[in-house]
C-alpha cells in the first residue's frame, strides 16, 4: 500500500453519488441527521452531483448552507455512478467511509450494522438485502453481474455486493494513481485488501423518481468487468481456439477415413456447417480482442475518471 500523504481524521465520511434526486435529497439528509449524531463520532456527508440536469446541485447547495457537515461536489458532466463514488472517496477526510445510493433504498438506520462489521476485522463490509422488490429478470441479471464482480475481486466469501458498503478510507491509497475512465469501485478496493465481509440489512423500495439502471446498463457493466479488470475472456478465446483446432483435426481425420473407405466425401451441408462453426468462433474471439483494444484505446486517450467543476462547504 502506498504511503499516506494526507493524515486521516478519526470519524465517518458518507459518500453519496447524486443523479436526478432533487426531490429526495432533503429527505435523505433528514434521515442521516437522525442517525449520524447517535454514532458518537465526527462525520461528514459528501454529495457528488453526477451531472444531473434537474435542480439537484441547487438542492445540495441549500443543504450545505443548512448543515455544516454536508459537503457538495459538482462534476462537470455525467460520468457514471462508480466514477462519482470514486470522486467522493478521494474527497473524504475521515478514516471510515460509507457509500450508499441517493434513493433511500439503503436506509441510513442500517449504517451501524456496517460499522459493526468493520469492528469484526474486515476492511470492507457490504450491506446485503436478501429480499428485493424487483422483477425476476432484473434480479437475475443483477445477481449474475455481482457474482462476476465478486469473482474478479477474489472475494469468495461475499455472496453479494452493492453500493451500500463501509470500508477503511486508507484503502484508497492502493488506487490513488488510477486514472482510467472505466471505474468499478469494488474492484479498486480489492487492490488494497482481501478482507471482505457482508451483513444482512433491510432495504426499502424507491418512493420518489425511477431507477436509471436498466438492462443495457447491466450489459455495459458486465463487459466492463470482463474486459477491464481480468484476462479471463482472452484465455477463454485461447481455449476455444485450441478446442476447435482439435475439432478441425478430427474433421480432417473423418474426411480421410470416409474418402478411403467409401470413396466419396460428404456434400455441401456438411461443409457449410463446419464453415459456420469456425467462422462463429473466429468472430467471437475477435470480438473479445476488440473489447480489450477498446479499453486500451480509452486508457491511452487520457480521458479522466471525472472532473470537478466546483465544491461547496
Amino acid at each position: 500500500m502506498t504511503r499516506q500523504l494526507i493524515p486521516l481524521k478519526s470519524g465517518l465520511s458518507v459518500v453519496i453519488p447524486v443523479y436526478y434526486s432533487e426531490a429526495i435529497l432533503p429527505i435523505l439528509i433528514e434521515k442521516l441527521d437522525e442517525i449520524l449524531p447517535s454514532l458518537g463520532m465526527n462525520y461528514e456527508v459528501i454529495l457528488v452531483n453526477d451531472g444531473s440536469a434537474d435542480g439537484s446541485w441547487e438542492a445540495i447547495c441549500t443543504l450545505s448552507e443548512k448543515f455544516d457537515w454536508v459537503v457538495g461536489v459538482n462534476m462537470m458532466r455525467n460520468y457514471g455512478q462508480h466514477n462519482a463514488t470514486l470522486c467522493g472517496i478521494r474527497e473524504a477526510k475521515y478514516d471510515v467511509t460509507i457509500t450508499m445510493d441517493d434513493d433511500l433504498q439503503n436506509p441510513p438506520a442500517e449504517i451501524p450494522k456496517l460499522l459493526d462489521g468493520l469492528k469484526s476485522g474486515a476492511d470492507v463490509v457490504y450491506g446485503v438485502a436478501r429480499r428485493r422488490g424487483q422483477v425476476w429478470w432484473k434480479s437475475a441479471s443483477s445477481a449474475i453481474v455481482k457474482r462476476a464482480i465478486a469473482f474478479v475481486m477474489g472475494a469468495r466469501n461475499v455472496q453479494d455486493i452493492g453500493a451500500f458498503r463501509a470500508f477503511k478510507t486508507e484503502l484508497r491509497y492502493s488506487f490513488e494513481s488510477f486514472s482510467g475512465s472505466d471505474v468499478l469501485v469494488d474492484v479498486l478496493l480489492s487492490w488494497g485488501t482481501t478482507k471482505f465481509a457482508s451483513v444482512e440489512v433491510n432495504e426499502t423500495t424507491r418512493e420518489i423518481g425511477e431507477s436509471h439502471y436498466g438492462f443495457l446498463k447491466l450489459i455495459k457493466v458486465t463487459l466492463l468487468v470482463l474486459t477491464s479488470f481480468t484476462t479471463i475472456p482472452l484465455r477463454l478465446a485461447s481455449i476455444l481456439g485450441l478446442l476447435f483446432t482439435l475439432f478441425g483435426v478430427g474433421i480432417f481425420v473423418y474426411v480421410l477415413t470416409v474418402y478411403f473407405t467409401l470413396g466419396s466425401l460428404p456434400g455441401f451441408p456438411f461443409l457449410a456447417s463446419v464453415i459456420a462453426i469456425f467462422s462463429g468462433v473466429q468472430l467471437f474471439s475477435l470480438g473479445i480482442i476488440g473489447e480489450y483494444l477498446a479499453r486500451v484505446f480509452e486508457r491511452t486517450g487520457g480521458k479522466p475518471a471525472y472532473t470537478i467543476s466546483e465544491r461547496v462547504n
